[in-house]
């Protein structure tokens, strides 16, 4: 469908409207963000003996980071099952749908019994909430994503995706500055009863205020085109595999990286710092170097977009991937030293190359679809890379150190993403289809000169 068809008679949005969807993105992404990392806190801190009781700690840790991993491998039936909806029926409804199941979930995680209480059915039920969460989660970030990227004007497309990206650090801080607050406030026996459920049950108020928010704005101009052109897709998932079956894996394989470095400082760091000794790091220490990565990672995200409008998606996400090749092992150099300003760099340029591939990512996955199947696609191809770069990373870094009682598999292990990542992207065909709201209103004799303009 040529782009002068699908701009007959679309207006681009206004300043006002474009600030409401960025301010919706952001903050609905973070929330349901800080759902998702409470759930890591709590499984790096508590959850292993009140869920998993076991004589030997590491085997409950070890499952209590295995739901950690559940949760991830919910995330595609989430993309793929919000996907389809969101391309029949828009990205605003299912990002309330998603919004809702996560908080549901995660204040049934707050008040869900432990072992002690209920036997078998407590980690039964944690699995099962968990599960909610993933299908939760795993709908929102393409949604959020193209909310804010089809609104974007075409000379900010990374930009305008960056701010969904921004909730993931945000979500984190909330998540870590809440556990931080309420574990000091509490004597460590009454944060062990009851007070790990506080975080969990404040995700009411938080999922309210997301939800009016996200009420405020109007659906993306691009499903609203398809819809007024009556191009809606009947089955988006079948024609997503049908037309584009490689570049939605070639998308996920792209996309490992990211969250391989994101999982192992947010969630692993909490469970590793126990391994540098004891005079290391003190659980509370290593939980502000985790909300300084966050803040590291909030600032750089945006330069990292703002670099990839300015040099191209591709080659930004590129730097990045190559940077995380280059600083796997002097990472874990300096975290194993033990010394907080140490880990403080380490966090800080690893977070940066995270941040280079993170920028301009929204942008980059959105365009590889065009809209008719774009929310399946990019969910699909996101949540493929958060399952193999993401989701194990704390399960397997635990087994790594357990089996060879050192980082440097697990410094391996994140160049090997790195790489991977590196290479996929080398070879991916980006910008395929231009997803900014200025593509649908050019004028009907300006040319184009890619299939940047088929939305």
């Amino acid at each position: 469908m040529s782009e002068a068809a699908l701009s007959s008679g679309t207006s681009l949005p206004s300043a006002k409207e474009r600030q409401k969807v960025l301010g919706a993105s952001l903050v609905g992404t973070a929330i349901e963000w800080y759902d998702f990392f409470i759930y890591g806190s709590a499984a790096a801190l508590i959850f292993g003996p009140q869920f998993f009781p076991s004589e030997n700690p590491l085997a409950g840790t070890l499952a209590a980071f295995a739901t950690f991993a559940v949760g991830f491998l919910a995330r595609p039936l989430g993309g793929i099952i919000m996907g389809h909806y969101g391309d029949r029926v828009g990205r605003k409804t299912m990002l309330m749908v998603s919004m809702l199941l996560m908080g549901v979930a995660t204040v049934a995680i707050g008040l869900l019994p432990t072992y002690a209480a209920i036997g078998i059915w407590a980690p039964i039920l944690l699995v099962l909430f968990r599960i909610l969460q993933g299908v939760g989660v795993g709908g929102e970030w393409g949604g959020a994503v193209l909310m804010a990227v089809e609104y974007s004007p075409s000379n900010k497309r990374a930009l305008y995706g960056s701010f969904p990206q921004m909730g993931l650090p945000l979500g984190i801080i909330g998540a870590n500055v809440v556990f931080v607050i309420v574990s000091n406030i509490l004597a460590p026996e009454a944060f062990e009863a009851w007070g790990w459920r506080i975080p969990f049950l404040f995700s009411a108020l938080l999922v309210l205020i997301a939800l009016y928010i996200r009420l405020q704005v109007e659906d993306s101009p691009a499903f609203k085109n398809v819809k007024e052109s009556k191009t809606v897709a009947k089955a988006p998932m079948l024609d997503l595999f049908k037309n584009h079956t490689g570049t939605v894996l070639l998308a996920g394989i792209v996309s490992i990286a990211p969250p391989a470095i994101g999982y192992m400082y947010s969630v692993w760091m909490l469970s590793h710092r126990g391994n540098l000794g004891e005079d290391g790091v003190s659980q509370n220490m290593m939980l502000a170097l985790i909300i300084w990565g966050a803040l590291c990672h909030l600032v750089t995200v945006a330069l990292g977009a703002i670099l990839a409008d300015r040099f191209t998606q591709k080659k930004v996400f590129l730097w990045g991937a190559g940077m995380l090749a280059v600083w796997a092992f002097p990472f874990f150099w300096l975290v194993d030293t033990a010394h907080w300003y140490n880990i403080a760099i380490a966090f800080a340029v690893i977070l940066l190359a995270q941040s280079l591939m993170a920028g301009p990512q929204a942008a980059l996955i959105a365009e590889l679809f065009p809209a008719e199947v774009r929310y399946s696609g990019a969910s699909v191809a996101y949540q493929i890379g958060s399952i193999l770069g993401g989701g194990f990373m704390p399960l397997i870094g635990t087994s790594l150190y357990a089996a060879f009682n050192a980082s440097w598999p697990i410094a391996t292990y994140l160049l090997i993403m790195g790489v991977v990542s590196f290479l996929a992207m080398s070879v991916l065909k980006v910008g395929t289809y231009r997803a900014s709201a200025d593509a649908l209103n050019k004028p009907e004799n300006q040319t184009t000169t890619t299939k940047e303009a088929v939305l």
